[in-house]
């Protein structure tokens, strides 16, 4: 049974009797005018208008600011594209993990077969480092080449080399996507090059971006890279973002028949990132033109705000069968969100966990989530904790406790 603090659970005990005000009001005091509106019904004229929704030209588009997660643009977030060269970030992502643990190094080799040459090489004709047949590449060189431009030969030369074919390659691909959380994705091969079971959404790019930043920061530099050389080749970075003057330092764009081009990228201004990705563009210049613009708006017309301390109580879950029946939620860190500068969007917030919560329960126990939404879009989930232990109740406490929720779940 799910229950929340500003809905009322459906078969369960009302809203009312689960501690909501510290969220309700803490809402409030951020944004006073919205709150006026909510509780004194001031006329419509007087209402101060929500913030307005950002239009862009992608059919799919997916921005977040990274270190609280704020969802500040969502169109069709979960809509299957094709990723085409977006795929490579999940290679390195493979490779990386690889190099963490230890199963290659920088300076592992790899000999460049004659597929690898024939479907990603300079016969391909497609995005390529140019690496000789049969020659050796060290681990380091080929992430330079996927990286900076985006090669093909790269990324067939590092899965036979690690995996022995694309095909078991694209198997610890699909490992690794699930491991960190992208749930609507599939990988057929690690170049992205056309097959129809290649598929992606760009909120699972972003997922993807981010968790590349975060776990690998000293590989995620080589994204940034300007040029690269190698077979005596000089090529520059292929990413158009690198040089649009917004702070941006990757990742990776495409490109597939039918469905137009895309782009995953980030860019930090002032100590703060936004990781984007962007889908179903006519043209390239509308690709890079759309990208700054959205970046652009989401570092001018933002701010942090503070909505609850670390530690401070946000609301309470009710327990059963313990020796009190509430225990306060409380949020490990800051509870920060990325708003509007001007016209701040109505905010709401509630608190979501199992009711009732089972005695006993330990101090700092992961119980539920605080999720604060703007109309019907959700920018920011919270995992909350208990903030102190319940013991076991007496049998007279669990008894009433019983029958409460007895009678509840007929209701």
């Amino acid at each position: 049974m799910t229950g929340n603090s500003l809905a009322r659970p459906i078969g369960h005990r009302p809203a009312r009797q689960v501690a909501d005000a510290p969220v309700i009001c803490r809402l409030a005091a951020m944004f006073a005018v919205l709150f006026l509106v909510l509780v004194t019904g001031l006329p419509a004229a007087a209402q101060q208008k929500a913030a307005p929704a950002f239009e862009t030209k992608a059919a799919q588009a997916y921005l977040v600011e990274a270190s609280t997660g704020t969802i500040l643009l969502s169109k069709n977030p979960t809509k299957t594209l094709a990723p085409a060269s977006l795929a490579k970030m999940m290679t390195l992502e493979v490779v990386f993990d690889a190099l963490k643990r230890g199963e290659v190094s920088l300076d592992t080799v790899y000999k460049v077969s004659e597929h690898a040459w024939r479907t990603g090489g300079a016969p391909s004709r497609t995005s390529t480092m140019f690496a000789a047949l049969n020659s050796l590449v060290r681990v380091e060189d080929l992430l330079k080449g996927v990286a900076v431009q985006m090669a093909n030969d790269g990324c067939i030369v590092l899965a036979e080399g690690m995996a022995g074919s694309e095909e078991k390659f694209a198997e610890r691909m699909n490992a690794r996507a699930a491991a960190i959380g992208l749930t609507d994705t599939h990988f057929a091969n690690p170049t992205g090059l056309p097959d129809p079971a290649n598929r992606t959404t760009v909120k699972d790019m972003v997922t993807l971006a981010r968790h590349l930043e975060t776990a690998y920061p000293d590989y995620y530099r080589l994204l940034s890279l300007p040029d690269f050389e190698w077979n005596k080749i000089y090529q520059r970075n292929r990413n158009p973002m690198l040089a649009a003057g917004i702070g941006a330092d990757g990742l990776a764009t495409g490109f597939a028949e039918g469905e137009g081009f895309s782009i995953l990228t980030s860019a930090e201004q002032n100590g703060r990132r936004l990781f984007l990705a962007m889908g179903g563009l006519a043209t390239d210049k509308d690709r890079r033109e759309e990208a700054v613009r959205l970046l652009k708006w989401g570092f001018e017309n933002f701010e942090m705000r503070t909505v609850f301390k670390a530690g401070e109580t946000i609301g309470q879950a009710s327990v059963y069968g313990g020796d009190r029946g509430k225990v306060d939620l409380v949020a490990a860190a800051p509870v920060e969100i990325y708003v509007p500068v001007t016209n701040p969007e109505r905010l709401s917030a509630r608190i979501v966990y199992r009711w009732p919560l089972d005695a006993p329960v330990s101090q700092g126990q992961d119980v539920g989530t605080l999720r604060i939404t703007a109309g019907d879009r959700l920018l920011r989930e919270v995992p909350l904790k208990t903030a102190a232990a319940v013991g076991p109740g007496t049998l007279r406490q669990k008894a009433t406790d019983a029958l409460i929720e007895l009678l509840f779940f007929w209701l």
